[in-house]
């Protein structure tokens, strides 16, 4: 277990996240970021509480952690293109909610999101909870078996189910607060193993979400789907998974190399606005790549 000098780590359970306390995410000298990043790293989601931040603020403490990722599809802040305002008013009753099924963020891309982290702003009294699910577990308990079939397949992404042409998962996208922006785009295509090493701990993990996998390489969808079913029910038991209930001014981050997450739509009638940061990752590759080759990637 790391020993921690300048934080405090308190587990929220037995597989995933923890609480980081004694820490003002405002004034952070680098031994304090280096812990940050290894419990980060240690639990796969850390939270913070009570944490009041200017966006400003918040942009900078972001900005520890690596460059900004790419948003796509969804309209920034005018003054801070880097964050996007989460945001559900208080009229938008029964409509689906922007994350609200189980994914990893941005998978789609060819370089995904290495985190993302959420501010929380203006919560509901009530609901309105993100959960979490550990990916690198997930993998690890499969039987033999399972993963000698998986470990060579290729997973298809796609956006075009949220943002592409067709009828959207989000609903009518017209009658949301967040512009959201659809594209023919959105309906092309990027490959990712389907088991990725974790670059940095080098775990495997499944990286497959039900939102932006459309199907297995040279598989169709139907085809595909019995195997991605399998996975993601796998993926959701309940010992693998953490609930996080916001607060004003919580901070949560989390490594979507090897998460997904989910936004609970249960506070119809109440506001509910985080602000959304992504840090920019790395291609993923599988097992099969030889290490120094990764780390040559990596360094390049």
């Amino acid at each position: 277990m790391t020993k921690y000098k300048k934080i405090t780590v308190a587990p929220i359970t037995g597989t995933i996240g923890a609480e980081i306390s004694g820490v003002d995410l405002r004034q952070l000298d680098a031994e304090t970021v280096t812990e940050i990043r290894q419990a980060f790293l240690d639990h796969t989601v850390v939270f913070f509480r009570d944490q009041e931040m200017t966006t400003e603020e918040y942009v900078k403490f972001a900005a520890n952690f690596g460059p900004f990722g790419l948003e796509p599809y969804v309209k920034t802040m005018d003054d801070h293109p880097e964050v996007i305002a989460v945001l559900k008013e208080a009229s938008e009753t029964k409509t689906i909610n922007f994350g609200g099924q189980w994914h990893s963020d941005w998978s789609f891309q060819e370089s995904p999101p290495l985190a993302t982290i959420l501010l929380g702003i203006d919560i509901p009294p009530y609901g309105g909870d993100t959960l979490f699910a550990n990916m690198t577990l997930a993998y690890e308990t499969l039987s033999e078996g399972m993963k000698q079939i998986i470990e060579p397949l290729i997973a298809v992404h796609s956006a075009k189910r949220p943002y592409g042409t067709g009828k959207s998962l989000l609903g009518d996208t017209d009658k949301k607060s967040m512009t959201i922006i659809r594209s023919e785009k959105a309906h092309e295509e990027m490959e990712h193993p389907l088991v990725r090493t974790h670059p940095e701990t080098d775990e495997k993990s499944l990286f497959i979400n039900p939102v932006y996998t459309i199907r297995l390489k040279g598989m169709s969808e139907s085809d595909s789907r019995e195997i991605l079913q399998k996975l993601f029910k796998h993926c959701l038991q309940e010992e693998f998974k953490c609930r996080f209930r916001w607060q004003k001014n919580s901070v949560a981050m989390w490594d979507n190399r090897c998460a997904m997450h989910f936004a609970m739509n249960d506070y119809d009638g109440f506001r509910r606005e985080l602000h959304r940061i992504t840090i920019a990752g790395d291609v993923p590759f599988g097992s099969a790549m030889p290490k120094d080759t990764r780390e040559h990637l990596q360094l390049a």
